[in-house]
Formats: structure tokens, C-alpha cells, sequence
């Protein structure tokens, strides 16, 4: 009986049938086609994988993907990782000019915090750990050595960074009635002089700043060679805007009273050094 049904579900796969298309009016044949289950599975099965073939091929190397969601089509994504490339660039010149600026800013307020100290400091400890012989001069040159320091004095900036002789010209000529002093945070020299006494730029450089502060009045940045800024307040007029080009002894502002840390006409003359201030007496004679 077993055998008998087992058959019997065998001959069910391969028993044959006949489909007819009959003219339903005069119930004419005008086609038919034998099948049996197992044909119709195969056709079936054959038909379901060359459709999926025939759709991934179509949409993994043809034009026709860009039409379904979520597709993007190639020149979308050049154009998008291109964007994506540019803004990171700006980011990061965003981030280099907000600390430039963030400089600037401390350089304006006569302000440098303990941390930019800090780091001074260790760089300065940095530079001075390696060992140098001992250059100290005998006494028979000791004079020479004396003389030479003093004509460099007013003339010549030698730091680690400056590849050739830099040499500075003096903003204005007058008495010094503020000197250089880090403990009162006062990183410059006050010249006074008369109103309206040209300002002459100390070397060739750009302008970074040219504007007014409630604190310096009109003010004036430059940006020099080997990362040395000069920096020029309390003018009473400005002949500079920023990102000109100036030269080494060029007229750049005139002499004022202006800003509210002031007490009358002077020049508040200011050198930083890679964001450290330098004494601008020891390179520059204001009388």
C-alpha cells in the first residue's frame, strides 16, 4: 500500500496536462500546450533566477540604479566627497586663523595667559638643553667683545630662527617715557613725540590689523620675516589697512593720544617674537 502511494505522488510530477485558449463565442481551439508539474517548477525556477540576474545587472552597471531610492548617481558622489574634502581643509584653516587672530587679540590687550607662558618656557628649556662648548671670552679680548655687542645692539635681531641679519628702523624718535617691563605686563616702550609725528614701519612686512580699540585707539599690526610682529598704538590717524604691503621705514600712522590707556601724545611701540615679547630697546634707538 506504501509503494502504491509513493507512485502514485511520482506520477503526479510527470502526469500531463493540457492548456487550451478557446474562442469563447464558437469555442474554436486556437491553443494549447502540454505541461505537467514538473516542467511548469524548472520554467518556473529558471525564469525567478534570470529575472534576478537580469535586475542585478541592471543595477549594479547600468544608469537605471540612479532612478531607484538611495542611490546616488556617480558624479553625486565625486561631487560629494570633493565637498567633503574642501570643507575639512577649511576647518582647519578656520581653526589656524581663529588661533593667529587669538594672538593677535592677546597682543592688542597687552594680555599673555600662564599657559602661553607655560609653553614658552618649555620651548625656551627645549632650545637651551643642548650642550654648547664654553665660548666665554678671555680677558685679553674682553673689550673687543664689549665693543662689538654695543654697535650690533641698535641694529641687528641674530635669533635661532632668522637666517640672515634683520635689521630694524625706528618707528618714531622721541624720549622714552615707559620702558619694557614683564612684571607690570607692559611688553613695550612708550616714546612720546609730537602730535601728528609720522609712524614709520620698523621693517618690511604686511599688515594684519589696522583698526580702532576702545583701550589702544587706532592700532596697527605687522607681520614680518622668520615670525616677528610689530605692533604700533594709540596713533592718531592710520595711512595702512590690513593686508597691505609696507616697507622698512614707510609712513604708516601718525602720532596720538587716542584709546583710553593713554595721557597724551606717544607712540606705544610693541616686538613679539613667535607670540614671545622682545625688549624693543635692544634692538631699535628711539633717541
Amino acid at each position: 500500500m506504501a509503494k502504491k502511494k509513493k507512485k502514485n505522488q511520482k506520477n503526479k510530477w510527470t502526469h500531463h496536462y493540457r492548456m487550451v485558449v478557446l474562442n469563447d463565442d464558437t469555442f474554436e481551439e486556437r491553443f494549447s500546450l502540454k505541461l505537467n508539474r514538473l516542467n511548469v517548477f524548472i520554467v518556473t525556477i529558471i525564469s525567478a533566477v534570470l529575472l534576478i540576474g537580469l535586475t542585478t545587472v541592471l543595477i549594479a552597471f547600468t544608469p537605471i540604479r540612479e532612478y531607484i531610492p538611495g542611490y546616488a548617481d556617480v558624479t553625486t558622489k565625486k561631487i560629494a566627497l570633493q565637498l567633503t574634502k574642501e570643507t575639512d581643509s577649511l576647518k582647519q584653516l578656520v581653526a589656524t586663523n581663529d588661533e593667529f587672530y587669538g594672538r593677535i587679540k592677546m597682543l592688542l590687550n597687552g594680555d599673555i595667559t600662564a599657559d602661553e607662558y607655560a609653553r614658552i618656557d618649555s620651548i625656551a628649556k627645549v632650545e637651551t638643553t643642548v650642550e654648547v662648548p664654553d665660548l666665554s671670552p678671555i680677558k685679553e679680548d674682553s673689550l673687543l667683545r664689549e665693543e662689538v655687542a654695543q654697535a650690533d645692539r641698535y641694529s641687528v635681531i641674530a635669533g635661532a630662527k632668522a637666517k640672515t641679519n634683520f635689521v630694524f628702523f625706528p618707528p618714531v624718535k622721541g624720549t622714552i617715557s615707559g620702558n619694557y617691563d614683564t612684571e607690570i605686563k607692559h611688553y613695550a616702550v612708550d616714546v612720546v613725540a609730537a602730535s601728528g609725528t609720522p609712524i614709520k614701519a620698523a621693517a618690511d612686512g604686511t599688515v594684519v590689523f589696522a583698526s580702532w580699540s576702545a583701550d589702544t585707539g587706532y592700532t596697527i599690526l605687522i607681520e614680518h620675516a622668520y615670525g616677528l610682529i610689530t605692533v604700533y598704538k594709540h596713533a592718531g590717524s592710520l595711512n595702512k589697512e590690513q593686508n597691505d604691503q609696507v616697507l622698512a621705514g614707510e609712513v604708516i600712522a601718525g602720532v596720538g593720544n587716542t584709546g583710553e590707556l593713554t595721557t597724551g601724545p606717544h607712540l606705544h611701540f610693541e616686538i613679539w617674537s613667535d607670540g614671545y615679547p622682545l625688549d624693543p630697546t635692544n634692538f631699535i634707538n628711539f633717541e
